[in-house]
């Protein structure tokens, strides 16, 4: 029997909530060899979810949305190498390419690259369209906030939705563009789509369906947003977020398998030996719902990586045989002083849907989804205890009446 290799130099790429969560995971679990975190951007790891909530408000400063402190990551002991994206990895050499053009051997690679935002061309020299993903996206746009701009957001899933509840909250006029027929139908039909839709209403957004934006005009800045419908929105401030796409360019031509992200097995191996994948940019199969998909959400991107590194120890002898990552899906958002919470993977056909909790005195509402004769998702409008149990039954592949006869 052949000799398994040691583990003496893991490289991270990415310099995220999964990079750095996997960083910890290895120490804790033992691991005394090289760590090198990889970020294409300048920042060390910080929390992408309070950019389009506290960081957008003017509530935090930046440095509050860094995942950990000096003296934390100090202790990982970790050699970073920032602001020097990965342009090549090679997986029989090992060794991976940066942007400066300095190569990093590895034993055991976790790509942790994430995903970019989608865009909407639009002249160079035009000032005043912006997308948020980064850091430093959202301090662009809290200072473009700050000048009162009237705001255009195109596209109503989280991103666009919690945008425009800070815009209004500091009494500026909001239009919303949004492609579907009702907001988030894709996800989680029209009848709940209309009910978060319903929120920014009544907050006093212009919403705009079933449109698209055309154009973005200006003199240098921007002016006006164009539609399909033929109809002008004025603004001054346009905040695109129509959804990202994994980053996954610089691995093409590497005989990685790629597929709308690192396809990966059950374990978050890749194709390539020695190289694993976790978070926004993994594709895999996930066994608890039969489907190979993509998970963008805070609490997969730390799942995902403590998952990885524990096949990553186990394929190298250092650890006990990993088990298939069948997470259930979570992420939520907060609108308008509303939570809205969203777990496993809701169906957007009407009759897979049940309400079996409304409160209008709260503004709360549960809702959960079918496939089949099981329940696979919940939805929870300002009722986070309610959601709880839900999130353990689509863990425990509950029957639909099953489900149904909890309250």
């Amino acid at each position: 029997m052949a000799e398994r290799p040691r583990l003496r130099r893991v490289a991270i790429v990415g310099a995220s909530l999964a990079g750095i969560t996997a960083a910890e995971s290895l120490r804790a679990r033992g691991f005394r060899g090289d760590i090198t975190m990889l970020g294409a951007e300048r920042h060390r790891p910080y929390d992408r979810p309070p950019l389009s909530k506290h960081l957008l408000s003017g509530g935090w400063a930046a440095d509050r949305t860094q995942l950990r402190s000096t003296e934390a990551l100090a202790g990982l002991d970790l050699e970073w190498r920032l602001g020097q994206p990965a342009v090549w990895l090679d997986p029989v050499a090992r060794d991976i390419t940066l942007a400066d053009g300095s190569t990093l051997g590895y034993d055991a690679a976790l790509l942790c690259t994430g995903t970019t935002a989608r865009q909407i061309p639009h002249p160079a020299q035009l000032s005043g369209v912006h997308t948020l993903r980064t850091l430093d996206d959202a301090l662009a746009i809290r200072t473009a906030l700050d000048r009162s701009p009237r705001v255009a957001v195109v596209g109503g899933g989280f991103i666009g939705a919690e945008v425009a509840a800070e815009a209004r909250r500091r009494g500026l006029s909001v239009t919303m563009v949004e492609a579907l027929p009702v907001p988030m139908s894709r996800g989680l039909g029209q009848r709940m789509g209309q009910l978060c839709a319903d929120l920014h209403l009544r907050h006093g957004v212009d919403v705009r369906c079933g449109v698209t934006v055309r154009a973005f005009e200006g003199d240098r800045r921007l002016q006006r947003v164009l539609l399909s419908d033929g109809a002008t929105v004025d603004a001054d401030l346009a905040v695109v977020g129509i959804g990202s796409v994994p980053a996954t360019d610089w691995l093409s031509g590497s005989g990685i398998e790629l597929d709308d992200g690192v396809v990966c097995d059950p374990f978050c191996r890749t194709s390539a030996p020695g190289v694993y994948a976790a978070g926004d940019v993994a594709r895999w199969h996930n066994g608890l719902f039969g489907v190979r998909a993509r998970i963008e959400h805070w609490t997969n991107a730390r799942e995902q990586a403590i998952a990885a590194v524990g096949t990553m120890l186990a394929d190298y002898g250092a650890g006990d045989a990993p088990a298939p990552y069948s997470p259930v899906p979570y992420v939520w958002s907060d609108q308008y002083g509303s939570r809205i919470q969203v777990a496993g993977r809701p169906s957007p056909h009407a009759d897979a849907v049940r309400v079996i909790h409304r409160d209008d005195a709260t503004d709360a509402t549960v809702a959960v989804y079918r496939d089949g004769d099981t329940l696979v998702g919940a939805l929870a409008v300002n009722a986070p205890k309610l959601l709880l149990p839900y999130r353990r039954m689509i863990a425990a592949r509950t029957r639909w009446e099953d489900a149904l006869a909890v309250r």
